[in-house]
């Protein structure tokens, strides 16, 4: 089995609404997030730099003046021989540059300055010499940023600073807004879009249902006003098609009465012919002129079926038709086949399926008519041992007025409308008319109904 690509895009209304909404929240959610790490990092920069400048500022004169560096407030600031920055260990260079600037500003040049981001462990006993509030906060960092300024030829000044260990907390508030969001926006909105979008399911679902002359129900408007609207402008359509069938359909009954009547009236004057063969030839003209104005009619007034549709069994239909050709005379055979019911216009089906058989007898010289089954369909096929059809032309021959004449014997008769009318027949039921050539010679005329 072929594995098909599929996209994930929803085909659904209010499907596709609710994840257009969800991703313009998550991208909301997304730039949020950005200018919270952009400000929770400026935070943290302002609140190391500034008081490590003014610390080194104070220690450098404190210096200076001979004085200690910080009376009473232990490990804010310290003097160390040796820089405690281990060289591969993670740096700040934004709050390096910082400092620098800082720094020069106060007057005291372009110092070096290092940093270092250190974790902290809760249970470090070197914590305790910052003293007890200053070591609860290095603890609840978890790492402590250690910045390092050299004062040339009398070591390096150092400042310990709390730092977050991680941003983890930025990402669960983060998540904890966009879940809100999604519970208080998303939620309604799916309830309101799925409001939306029933009233245009039912309306699909109706004109799926539309048959003319079934006399379908209006849909019921509701939903937004333009939803309404569109409710109302099918409505209001499907009544206008149903008049215009109704109007066709009195139009063509009063056409086939105006018709009938002159041919009537010639079939009764042709009695007064003397010569038998001019009279024959004449009541066959009019019996073909009112075979063709019967398939016109019908063909035209298929849409609108007076007939009821009703559990038929087929196999017993196709064997009536094909007995009454040969009770005419006509090479029909029918093989016997179980019974097999359907739901059908049983004098539609007989149409369809006595134009097959007569196509098949015209063309063909015979006709083979046997009742197939498969697992979703009922299939009669009627077959022949005629010329066949040209492959390009197997489907051209369903138009009507169509006739092969270059590969069909020309004195068949006929107009060209009985497998039109038969194909217009089976889909009309749901099925549908296939020819094919057989390879040894005929043609496979098949109609296929669906079971079920």
């Amino acid at each position: 089995m072929s594995w098909r690509w599929r996209s994930p895009w929803p085909r659904s209304l209010s499907g596709q609404i609710a994840l257009l909404i969800a991703l313009a929240l998550f991208v909301a959610q997304a730039v949020n997030f950005a200018l919270l790490y952009q400000g929770h990092a400026q935070l943290m920069q302002q609140t190391v730099v500034g008081p490590a400048v003014t610390r080194y500022v104070d220690a450098a004169e404190r210096l200076n003046r001979g004085q200690p560096l910080e009376d009473n407030r232990p490990g804010r600031i310290e003097l160390v021989p040796e820089s405690p920055v281990f060289p591969k260990a993670p740096h700040s260079p934004p709050i390096e540059n910082a400092i620098r600037a800082g720094l020069r500003d106060a007057g005291m040049g372009d110092l070096r300055i290092e940093t270092e981001i250190r974790p902290v462990r809760p249970d470090d006993p070197g914590l305790e010499r910052f003293g007890r509030p200053r070591a609860e906060r290095l603890r609840r960092a978890g790492a402590v940023m250690i910045v390092a300024m050299e004062l040339p030829g009398r070591g390096w000044l150092v400042v310990h600073a709390p730092w977050p260990h991680s941003d983890g907390w930025l990402f669960l508030q983060l998540a904890g807004q966009t879940l809100i969001l999604y519970v208080v926006l998303l939620l309604p909105m799916l309830w309101a879009t799925q409001r939306i979008s029933r009233p245009l399911r039912e309306l699909a679902e109706a004109a799926r249902r539309f048959r003319p002359g079934h006399n379908s129900a209006d849909v019921r408007e509701s939903g937004p006003p333009d939803v309404r609207a569109v409710i109302a402008a099918h409505n209001a359509l499907q009544q206008r098609v149903t008049a215009m069938l109704d109007e066709k359909d009195r139009m063509l009954g009063a056409i086939g009465h105006d018709l009938r009547t002159p041919l009537a009236a010639l079939r009764v004057r042709i009695e007064s012919v003397e010569d038998e063969a001019d009279r024959a030839r004449m009541a066959d003209t009019i019996e073909e002129m009112n075979r063709t104005l019967d398939d016109i009619l019908s063909l035209a007034r298929l849409g609108r079926p007076s007939e009821a549709e009703t559990d038929v069994d087929l196999a017993a239909l196709v064997d009536a038709v094909a007995e009454d050709f040969v009770d005419l005379g006509q090479p029909v055979s029918f093989l016997p086949t179980e019974r097999l019911t359907l739901k059908l216009r049983p004098s539609l089906m007989r149409r369809a399926v006595r134009n097959l058989i007569e196509n098949a007898v015209k063309y063909g010289g015979q006709a083979e008519v046997r009742v197939e089954r498969s697992a979703h369909a009922a299939i009669v096929v009627v077959a022949d041992n005629g010329p066949g059809i040209p492959a390009d032309r197997l489907d051209a021959v369903f138009d009507p007025f169509t006739r092969l004449e270059s590969s069909r014997n020309r004195d068949t008769g006929g107009i060209g409308l009985g497998l039109a009318l038969a194909r217009a027949i089976a889909r009309e039921a749901g099925g549908d008319i296939t020819l094919a050539n057989r390879p040894g010679g005929g043609l496979d005329a098949r109609l296929t109904l669906p079971i079920g």
